[in-house]
């Protein structure tokens, strides 16, 4: 368990105080991925280095498991941070030395034996699937082959925690999804807890379990992940959220006065938001049977974070208003939420 404790971290900036973090209290469940996410200056890289304390709090206590490494000697807090691995958008190479001293280098002043240090780095390259680069240098390597060494030289010490810092940011999209993945494949193999520190909410939903947001130094939301997409609260999450789909487009549709948004007299254009972990009814089909309305899809956007369907549609949908009034009532009474973008309904 990761826990933060009303922690809070400032700087002196040319003379003035910058608050990067604001009492921030949360707990990060051991073997499970977890994202923070905001945008640039939010505070996320300042808390997740308190983690491992390359930055210290200025106020508040940060406890790993039983540990208040806060309160650790230097020599203590070395011993701490090797089962904490890190991960950085910039793989932070050694460019003279190979693909197999890279990954040994951490392992340099241990007791392990040669013997034990090549095994132990022959395991990791095959962990991160590189066991045929071994003797290649990195301004031989793709980006993705970089982090993927840069992944099994972080798990040299068998951290308890890994910390990943952006580091899929420098990565083209195809590549940022093989280190995705592989990164859920070593936490499901080593059950090792990864915190994800991002300006996407696509790579949240790719991998995490939980994810929290920040704003100007402050945790505004956190949660199951799935309950994030599925009910944001602050504007910010929102935007997040928005940048994941296509259904907010429909707002741009209409400002362009698209043809395909001009309502005909009894038409509405509705948003329908799945907001539980089962999306398996067909609740167009139902709502057009039983209140005798025509429902046409304009565009939707369903896809699955973990094994749960999250997204929704946007329709035009005709009828009796009152029978469209009966219908949106009824869905919202199944769960799923209903916006109604655009009307022109008559009563």
């Amino acid at each position: 368990m990761i826990i933060f404790e009303n922690v809070s971290k400032s700087f002196e900036s040319y003379g003035k105080t910058v608050e990067a973090v604001k009492n921030v209290n949360l707990q990060m469940e051991e073997g499970k991925i977890h994202g923070i996410i905001g945008f640039s200056g939010a505070g996320k890289s300042t808390l997740v280095r308190m983690i491992n304390l390359l930055e210290r709090p200025t106020e508040g206590k940060v406890i790993l498991g039983d540990t208040e490494i806060t309160l650790l000697s230097e020599k203590s807090l070395r011993e701490e941070r090797k089962k904490i691995g890190m991960i950085f958008q910039q793989f932070n190479l050694f460019s003279s030395r190979n693909v197999y001293e890279n990954v040994a280098y951490p392992l340099k002043h241990s007791k392990m034996k040669k013997k034990e240090i090549q095994d132990k780095v022959n395991y990791l390259l095959e962990l991160v699937d590189l066991q045929d680069k071994s003797h290649a240098y990195p301004s031989q390597l793709s980006g993705g082959q970089k982090q993927r060494v840069a992944i099994a030289r972080a798990l040299a010490y068998d951290p308890k925690i890994l910390l990943s810092d952006e580091s899929t940011s420098a990565l083209d999209p195809q590549t940022t999804k093989s280190i995705l993945k592989l990164l859920k494949q070593l936490n499901e193999k080593l059950g090792i807890t990864i915190v994800v520190i991002t300006h996407e909410m696509q790579v949240v939903k790719e991998i995490c379990e939980n994810v929290v947001v920040m704003e100007n130094g402050e945790v505004v939301e956190q949660g199951d992940v799935f309950n994030v997409f599925a009910n944001p609260v602050k504007q910010i999450t929102k935007d997040f959220v928005d940048s994941t789909s296509n259904l907010s487009k429909i707002h741009e549709l209409i400002e362009e006065k698209v043809s395909i948004t001009k309502l005909k007299e009894g038409e509405c254009i509705l948003k329908f938001t799945y907001l539980e972990r089962n999306a398996s009814e067909a609740l167009v089909s139902q709502i057009s049977r039983k209140f005798n309305l025509d429902v046409n899809i304009i565009f939707g956007n369903i896809e699955l974070i973990g094994e749960h369907p999250i997204g929704g549609l946007v329709s035009i949908v005709s009828g009796e208003a009152k029978n469209i009034t009966e219908a949106i009532e009824y869905l919202r009474n199944k769960n799923v939420g209903v916006e109604v973008i655009l009307d022109a309904r008559v009563s």
